[in-house]
């Protein structure tokens, strides 16, 4: 994309933001929700409020993000801690646990909102999102929450694009969602599963992976990562660190599944 389209779409992102004269961004940490913030920055000013769910779904490492763009903004941040892990229909991990737990957050968010006079609530969406099963937008339509990078026409590669030419750190970070997102439906959401989750995906990462899952089968940790780091996951020397360090957390088995990472796979 030439320079000229790449201005192009951020004065549409920032045409699609300038209709609000105060808002409240879901904010997550992300390259999504971060280009919102920023874009936000432009126009809004002062009338902008960044809110960041903390929970046990959430990797600490993304909260530690969020404080630090924010900060560097010179948004108000407001770290809001989620009800989800109190919820009877999340924690059994039903196929609509996004939507429970997007409705929840919403729901706390839309209070702030109204203690704030804040009118409009914004999240991250892109147009890419609209051909993947996200019942968590599902959540955010019926309660009004808009999405300006869908009005602005922007998909995922767009929204990266911009980053970039924006100097925002963000650009190239990859996609991480919550960790619940590795337990297949149907087995439940724990503290304990969502640890485990957390600290072997980190444990791999500290072998300069920059993606990877570890999808949660009860003793079993099945291991996604780029086909590209197969060879060096399987090193003899690192191949034995990450089971050792898997044992440790807690793990029977650890698994390499030969598909390699593909974003959204227990949806299938």
């Amino acid at each position: 994309m030439n320079q000229f389209m790449i201005k192009r779409k951020k004065k549409t992102l920032l045409l699609a933001i300038n209709k609000f004269d105060s808002m409240i961004v879901a904010f997550s940490g992300g390259v999504d929700s971060s280009l919102l913030l920023a874009a936000a920055h432009e126009t809004i000013k002062e009338n902008l409020v960044a809110v960041t769910a903390v929970s046990h779904i959430h990797p600490e490492q993304e909260k530690k993000t969020a404080i630090e763009f924010a900060k560097v903004l010179g948004v108000k941040h407001i770290l809001l801690q989620s009800r989800e892990m109190g919820q009877p229909d999340f924690i059994c991990n039903r196929k609509d646990r996004c939507y429970i737990c997007k409705k929840n957050l919403f729901e706390d968010i839309l209070k702030i909102a109204s203690d704030m006079k804040i009118k409009n609530i914004a999240h991250g969406a892109n147009i890419d999102d609209l051909e993947d099963f996200r019942p968590g937008f599902m959540a955010a339509r019926e309660m009004g929450i808009v999405a300006p990078m869908i009005d602005a026409g922007l998909t995922k590669q767009d929204i990266r694009l911009l980053s970039k030419e924006m100097n925002l750190a963000v650009w190239n970070k990859p996609s991480t969602p919550c960790l619940a997102t590795r337990i297949p439906y149907g087995i439940p959401v724990t503290r304990k599963a969502l640890r485990m989750i957390e600290e072997a995906e980190n444990a791999i990462l500290s072998f300069d992976f920059t993606t990877c899952r570890v999808r949660f089968h009860g003793k079993v940790a099945r291991i996604e990562i780029c086909p590209e780091d197969f060879e060096r996951i399987l090193d003899e020397t690192i191949r034995k660190k990450i089971v050792e360090k898997f044992r440790k957390i807690g793990f029977s088995h650890v698994s390499l599944d030969m598909e390699g990472y593909i974003q959204g796979s227990l949806n299938r």
